[in-house]
């Protein structure tokens, strides 16, 4: 299982959607990058794999990161696995 994690603009909270196949979550990562780096579309949907009827939306333009990564058994007390931390200035 892979998760693709979306953290948010002056948001503690970040929004995460997994997938079975490398291929599927690398398309889904791509997908959002592009839009981060385009700005089109403005609005970006997307489902998750694992809990079935899990949708989020989310504003293109308050994306701050996208990480994907694979889903072990070694993930850490809170479920996720090790990820990046980052700060915005502004």
């Amino acid at each position: 299982m892979f998760v693709i994690d979306l953290t948010l603009k002056n948001s503690p909270i970040t929004l995460s959607v997994q997938r079975k196949a490398e291929a599927d979550a690398k398309a889904v990562y791509q997908q959002v990058l592009d839009a981060v780096r385009t700005g089109n579309p403005v609005t970006l949907e997307l489902t998750c794999e694992q809990q079935v009827g899990k949708a989020i939306g989310v504003l293109v333009s308050e994306i701050a990161a996208v990480q994907m990564a694979e889903k072990t058994a070694t993930a850490t007390a809170s479920g996720k696995p090790p990820g990046f931390f980052t700060t915005l200035a502004q």
